[in-house]
């Protein structure tokens, strides 16, 4: 957290790679501190808006939109570590989308609907197609304000396991080769977009071309949040 707050504040874009979105929980943090009205696209598999209290895992990485949440945050005196986020920032719920939803808990569905959280899941890109999932992604985030910054959180694991295996918590039915480009292209193209993570790629978790797959469009979509487009 504080070396993405250091890194915004010297006018860098702040890209971090995992590895486990529990990581999120840091950059979420630092984004906040630099830039408290920064909207979030967090594009998953999974909603990641879990709290100790309420996971049936009890995994980290299920919990970095969770744990940051206003009105849903944990008291972070009774966590172990956790202590420096007592009085950290918070997200808003109308300062995040969720694109790619298609694993979500039961007591995150309660969260997401309770608090009008605006979640495109798999069902929604079947509908409406990811241009217009996107459009309207963008238009709830930057309305009101078209002029703040954007962090795109990127689960690898949004992307369906046929093209991208490496990773730890795969589940079929996600985007499409094109679909999570396009994702990352539609952030880019608004001139907004301005801190990203990209996380789960784990080529251990595969075989040898498997690992490389994933690898490769991880990179390939990396380079597309840096702006590159087809033409």
């Amino acid at each position: 957290a504080n070396v993405v707050e250091e890194k915004i504040k010297m006018g860098r874009f702040p890209l971090l790679v995992g590895g486990d979105h529990s990581i999120g929980i840091g950059s979420i943090a630092g984004v906040l501190r630099a830039r408290p009205d920064t909207g979030f696209l967090w594009v998953d598999a999974h909603a990641d808006i879990n709290v100790p209290k309420l996971s049936e895992s009890g995994n980290m990485h299920g919990m970095p939109v969770g744990l940051l949440m206003e009105g849903v945050a944990p008291d972070f005196n009774e966590l172990p570590g956790m202590d420096w986020l007592v009085n950290g920032p918070r997200i808003t719920p109308d300062s995040i989308v969720y694109v790619g939803l298609r694993d979500v808990d039961a007591a995150e569905r309660n969260i997401i609907r309770d608090n009008n959280i605006l979640a495109f899941t798999m069902h929604d890109i079947d509908r409406y197609g990811i241009g217009a999932v996107m459009d309207m992604a963008l238009e709830h985030l930057m309305r009101d304000k078209p002029n703040r910054p954007l962090h795109l959180s990127y689960d690898i694991d949004a992307v369906d396991p046929v093209l991208a295996p490496a990773t730890g918590t795969a589940v079929r039915g996600g985007l499409t080769f094109r679909e999570a480009h396009y994702v990352v292209e539609a952030a880019a193209l608004s001139g907004n977009l301005a801190s990203a993570d990209i996380v789960e790629l784990n080529p251990t978790l595969s075989d040898s071309e498997g690992a490389k797959v994933t690898l490769d469009l991880g990179l390939q979509i990396v380079t597309s949040m840096m702006g590159k487009s087809i033409i």
